[in-house]
């Protein structure tokens, strides 16, 4: 009998060891400075009060959290008229992403996202073996014929963000239901509204409508960016009984904590901070993207967004490195996105106007300097 030679150490799959981990946005420069952090798409108005008194009475840590979140998905059943039965929580979205590739899809399938989207949709295909398909833009945009002439028989997830991130674009409700339309039914579509509070109500997107009436629709929420929880790791879905089945069935048994939950109940009893939140950040986002657009004789070009950030193109004698940079020595660290084929772009969060106005005077001053 033949055997196999024997390995120094354990060896990972190789759709495994093809990920290139998930880079988070950075707090400090490159000298360890702490620096003002318009890097990961946090509020800037942090967190609201009612959820910061529920953090001091949330359950004692030494017993486990309730493992079906039952009174926070029934206050966002009653928040978004769903069904709690049909909402599933995570450890922020980005669990309930990973499951949705881990649930409908594995090695010899195939996961289409389009170009510029979330790096963590590379990261959940491969995570389960299948094969990640990148669609191409439209404008950094998405583009649904593109996506949809890359669907064919292996494909079983197609993930889009809406608004995406990091280009800020914005997929109205016809076109999102144009894609589900020319979608087979046995392909999962899984929206992910990480910023969909930041869209003006009237513009919603219609996904949780599409995820309340199709068995292959599933809507992902977070109370990371206009709740302020980041640090709780808190996120939701929602689609149809089996779609929540089959993620529930594979979710971590513990995934949201007590503390997580007791906030994020009282961050959605407080929508008067979520509509503050809102307002702020489309007027603050306006007053940037005029401030950039006068800069637009030096190569510099934000891009449309409907987000809590902005991302901008540098295609003068000022590049995103220098600009990054220099935004660096000026006490604020941004994203630079050559990693996600990017490297002529920086990702800004809007963060407190003083913030924002100074950033686009840093800007000019660079640009002028260039």
């Amino acid at each position: 009998m033949t055997s196999l030679p024997e390995s120094p150490a354990p060896v990972p799959k190789p759709w495994i060891a093809a990920i290139h981990p998930y880079a988070p946005g950075k707090s400090a420069g490159a000298d360890g400075r702490p620096l003002i952090k318009l890097s990961a798409n946090e509020n800037p108005l942090g967190t609201s009060p009612a959820a910061l008194a529920a953090r001091g009475a949330a359950a004692e840590a030494s017993r486990y959290p309730d493992p079906d979140s039952s009174e926070l998905r029934a206050a966002i059943g009653a928040v978004h008229g769903i069904d709690p039965a049909r909402i599933v929580m995570g450890t922020g979205s980005d669990e309930l992403l990973n499951l949705a590739a881990q649930g409908y899809a594995g090695p010899g399938d195939a996961v289409v996202y389009v170009r510029y989207g979330f790096s963590v949709y590379d990261i959940a295909a491969r995570r389960c073996g299948a094969e990640p398909v990148v669609a191409p833009d439209a404008d950094y945009g998405t583009d649904v014929d593109a996506l949809l002439a890359l669907v064919n028989y292996r494909t079983r997830v197609v993930f889009l963000a809406n608004p995406n991130n990091p280009t800020g674009g914005f997929l109205p409700r016809a076109e999102l239901a144009r894609l589900h339309a020319g979608l087979p039914a046995d392909v999962l579509l899984v929206v992910d509204q990480a910023y969909a509070e930041y869209v003006a109500p009237e513009d919603d997107d219609g996904g949780l409508a599409l995820a309340a009436a199709h068995d292959n629709v599933l809507v992902t929420r977070t109370f990371s960016k206009i709740y302020g929880l980041a640090g709780e790791r808190v996120g939701w879905g929602t689609g149809a009984p089996g779609i929540v089945d089959t993620l529930n069935r594979i979710r971590g048994p513990f995934n949201v904590t007590a503390t997580g939950q007791a906030m994020a109940l009282a961050a959605l009893g407080d929508q008067d901070f979520v509509t503050r939140a809102r307002e702020h950040n489309a007027s603050e986002r306006a007053r940037f993207v005029t401030a950039l657009e006068s800069l637009g004789n030096f190569g510099i070009r934000p891009l449309p967004s409907e987000a809590n950030f902005v991302l901008i193109r540098f295609t003068g004698a000022l590049s995103a490195e220098a600009a990054y940079n220099g935004l660096a020595s000026a006490g604020y660290i941004v994203r630079w996105l050559p990693g996600q084929g990017l490297p002529d772009a920086l990702r800004i969060t809007i963060g407190t106007s003083p913030q924002m106005d100074e950033i686009a005077a840093v800007l000019r001053r660079l640009a002028e300097a260039a």
